[in-house]
């Protein structure tokens, strides 16, 4: 299964990801990561880049998905290109695919977590509150049952629970 949680800058994406995959056993990927670690190597800042990240993370995880495991991604997927990266890695193991979308629809929170957020990339700017208001407004709509929506106001761990549950079909709580 690939579980593809989505979501803008700062409604807690990487940590939820991180909490489900720690939590079912599963490899986690994040599009941060892999962007810093191009942007380390020499690659310009920009949109390629971002491509270039998003490319690579879905080869890693067609490995994992081939070999049977189960892979968490976490990125922004504003796009339907985006999106459709992991369409075709879903399509390419015939593996599972669930969109989550981390909705956090509290604007002071939201940019709370968004200014006080501490992560570990030496490349990857952080994101101005007006920067993630922009791509708010240019975010392609997800298509109605395309995606499990979660209100991230809730600390990750009971996100975390609650996703775990809705994956192994209980519904929502």
């Amino acid at each position: 299964m690939l579980v593809v949680v989505s979501g803008l800058p700062g409604t807690g994406k990487s940590a939820v990801a991180a909490g489900l995959a720690a939590r079912s056993g599963a490899v986690h990927l994040s599009i941060d990561t892999v962007e810093d670690a191009l942007l380390g190597s020499g690659l310009p800042p920009g949109w390629r880049t971002g491509v270039a990240a998003y490319e690579a993370a879905r080869a890693v995880a067609e490995q994992n998905l081939a070999l049977g495991l189960t892979v968490v991604v976490d990125a922004v997927n504003d796009s339907e290109p985006a999106r459709g990266t992991w369409r075709a890695g879903a399509a390419a193991t015939d593996s599972d695919l669930v969109f989550v979308v981390l909705t956090l629809d509290d604007p002071v929170e939201h940019r709370r977590r968004l200014e006080t957020r501490l992560r570990d990339l030496a490349h990857v700017p952080e994101p101005s509150w007006n920067e993630v208001m922009a791509r708010a407004a240019a975010y392609a709509p997800w298509a109605e049952g395309e995606c499990l929506r979660v209100d991230a106001r809730r600390p990750v761990d009971e996100l975390v629970v609650e996703l775990v549950g809705r994956l192994a079909g209980d519904p929502p709580s």
